[in-house]
């Protein structure tokens, strides 16, 4: 009889875990208190700031322009492209995903300028991966600078909300100091311009980029689970829209020439200034939470993918 009653109260759990979609979830985490960065900057609409890359009949922009939804199906991803290229600037979109089974679909936010510089671009992403059991999305981040394609700097994190139940901010700061990737205004990953990460450093003017698409053949565990189609449309919908930053005139872009870039710390550049030139104790305290908590995979861990660690590995 007690055998029976412990079946049937796992039954329970196991039906309350399919309809409540909790227990899939690993524990969750309250981040730590940060200045929210995002409250600094204007917010823009969709028609203001981007234009469409691709897929533009999966694209629906709604709200007097200030949301857009951007889907896959079996015919197309979708995307979008800013209007301006930067050479350093803080971007954000506050975007709220798919649920459900997503296995290898992806939805990104990323700065990249491989239109231009095809062989020797550079790429900064927030990679955000579908899964196929846990129902969890994964949070990618990568560098690359002057084409080093072949030798990616990924980081992988678990995320601490749902992020198909609302919106969160994804945010890309890149500028003279460091680049700085921030999660709800939280800071996950920090990349110094210093000597040791040398020409890798992205350095030319960038597009920025929101994007859903079909990563089947490596997204989930190296390609194992594809897109089911069976529950397209994949949605994900954006708003938050921020970009501040120094913008490039579109006729120095091959030139590399900077018209606004900064040697040394200005207080009157708003990215480029005191403010964004280094994390706060605040800023470090919690992207030490993140990665302790949170991260799962990094690059510089990796010493049977790199035989030899990058030189920014050992550079602290």
């Amino acid at each position: 009889m007690a055998t029976f009653h412990v079946k049937l109260f796992f039954l329970a759990l196991i039906l309350f875990c399919m309809i409540a979609d909790v227990c899939s979830r690993g524990p969750v985490y309250k981040p730590p208190s940060v200045e929210r960065l995002t409250d600094r900057f204007s917010r823009f609409t969709v028609d203001k700031s981007y234009d469409f890359a691709f897929g533009a009949s999966n694209i629906h922009v709604t709200n007097n322009g200030t949301t857009a939804a951007l889907s896959l199906d079996k015919s197309s991803g979708s995307g979008l492209v800013s209007k301006n290229k930067y050479y350093y600037g803080f971007f954000n979109a506050a975007m709220k995903l798919p649920a459900g089974f997503t296995s290898g679909v992806v939805v990104a936010f990323y700065l990249s300028n491989a239109n231009i510089f095809p062989h020797n671009h550079d790429e900064i992403d927030i990679e955000l991966l579908g899964h196929e059991k846990r129902r969890d999305w994964v949070l990618q981040t990568n560098i690359y600078g002057n084409g080093s394609v072949r030798n990616g700097r990924e980081e992988k994190f678990y995320l601490w909300f749902d992020p198909t139940q609302d919106f969160h901010d994804y945010t890309i700061l890149w500028n003279n100091h460091h680049i700085l990737v921030l999660v709800d205004n939280v800071p996950v990953r920090q990349v110094a311009h210093t000597p040791a990460i040398g020409s890798v450093y992205p350095s030319k003017p960038m597009s920025v980029y929101t994007t859903i698409w079909d990563g089947s053949e490596w997204a989930t565990h190296g390609g194992k689970y594809a897109v089911d189609y069976k529950y397209a449309p994949f949605v994900t919908t954006m708003r938050g829209i921020e970009m501040e930053g120094c913008i490039s005139d579109r006729r120095n872009v091959t030139n590399n020439l900077s018209p606004c870039s900064r040697s040394g710390i200005s207080s009157l550049d708003p990215v480029d200034g005191e403010l964004f030139s280094q994390l706060s104790r605040q800023q470090s305290g919690a992207m030490a939470w993140a990665r302790k908590k949170h991260m799962f995979y990094s690059y510089c861990q990796d010493k049977i993918r790199y035989k030899v660690l990058p030189p920014e590995c050992n550079a602290n």
